[in-house]
């Protein structure tokens, strides 16, 4: 089992690491948290006509077709650019639904769409505080018409189609539906990190079309959520690495009693720590993306692990960072606190990581009693 990407594959990287520092600089996301749109509609586009958006879409449905280690080599780079585009609603969560669930004929409507840009996708699950479970939706699907309300939507502000979880009869189901049609509002809501806005979304005899069998709709979810954790667990690796990188060069140009603040123990210390949780999620982070490409049967486990040692090392980098930066490192006109916004966003945005410990001890239960 090889565990590292191909020369190809960093290739890609590269080019992607330079790509995103000219045109995705944190000011770059420092102005789209100042300001009500939606997302950087430019980068996005660049980043479509690149075809990243495709690079794990089928060639048949207007994709790439690469695979998923080199969405997961993308997906380190937005993060460690913390790129304010909605990369993550669009493909990780709901061009994979449809991947997954969706007929021919929705494939083929919406995923050469979602692949070009042209359209971006989000999915809409929550609708109370807490982990969400069947039980506690209240949304409802009924003859193609959708009633209800999700809240902390992903870029509910900038999608214009969503899968939403739904009850049908006795079981969840997912529903396709276009945003910019009748019976559709859209309500905003404050969030720790506005370059990946979130926001609420009512539903009121909205037009829906089923999304996979009926009733099998919460099995289809955990399944996307799965894969996405992937993705996401990548993008908090590459958003910890660009922790740990601002913060020793920070320590390096700043003095402090005629010495580099670099040279005192306590700043190694921290380094070395943030350090050694990256390159333990890495770890993680690399045989997960060995599972999701292959499909393995080890993939519940792997994204589990990933999200939880990936949600760790982001965490404790950028609190770190700030407090190598001193006392500016709390300010607005600091870049730190950038990066802290980012992994609290990514951090609760498909499951808290106490929801994803649990699934992980499952998992190893379930591999134990097997």
């Amino acid at each position: 089992m090889n565990l590292d990407f191909s020369d190809d594959q960093k290739m890609l990287r590269d080019q992607a690491r330079r790509f995103l520092d000219e045109k995705s600089p944190l000011k770059a996301a420092r102005k789209i948290l100042e300001s009500d749109a939606p997302y950087d509609r430019a980068l996005y586009k660049e980043i479509a006509e690149l075809g990243w958006l495709g690079a794990a879409i089928p060639e048949s449905y207007g994709g790439l077709g690469l695979g998923y280690l080199e969405l997961c080599v993308i997906a380190e780079e937005l993060g460690r650019a913390i790129a304010p585009v909605p990369v993550s609603s669009s493909i990780y969560l709901c061009a994979e639904a449809i991947l997954r669930a969706g007929s021919e004929a929705q494939k083929q409507a919406y995923l050469p769409k979602l692949a070009s840009g042209e359209i971006v996708g989000t999915l809409a699950l929550a609708e109370k505080a807490g982990v969400p479970r069947p039980d506690r939706l209240e949304t409802r699907l009924e003859g193609g018409k959708l009633t209800g309300r999700k809240i902390a939507v992903p870029d509910a502000g900038g999608a214009d189609i969503a899968v939403v979880a739904a009850r049908a009869g006795s079981g969840v189901s997912l529903a396709l539906v276009d945003l910019k049609g009748p019976g559709v509002a859209r309500e905003s809501e404050r969030s720790v990190d506005s370059t990946l806005k979130v926001g609420g979304l009512g539903f009121s005899g909205a037009k829906a079309e089923a999304l996979g069998p009926s009733g099998e709709g919460w099995t289809l979810l955990q399944t996307v959520l799965t894969r996405a954790a992937v993705l996401y667990g990548f993008e908090q690796l590459g958003g910890a690495d660009a922790a740990l990188a601002m913060a020793r060069a920070y320590a390096l140009e700043r003095y402090a009693f005629g010495r580099q603040i670099a040279s005192f123990q306590a700043i190694k210390h921290k380094l070395a720590d943030m350090y050694c949780l990256i390159e333990l999620a890495r770890s993680n982070a690399y045989y997960a993306a060995w599972a999701l490409s292959s499909d393995a049967a080890e993939l519940p486990l792997a994204a589990a692990a990933l999200r939880v040692s990936a949600s760790e090392a982001f965490d404790f980098a950028s609190k770190e960072n700030i407090q190598t930066h001193g006392g500016m490192g709390f300010t607005w006109e600091a870049d730190p606190h950038l990066l802290l916004r980012r992994q609290v966003q990514l951090r609760h945005v498909i499951g808290s990581p106490r929801a994803w410990k649990e699934r992980l001890v499952a998992e190893l239960e379930r591999r134990n009693a097997a």
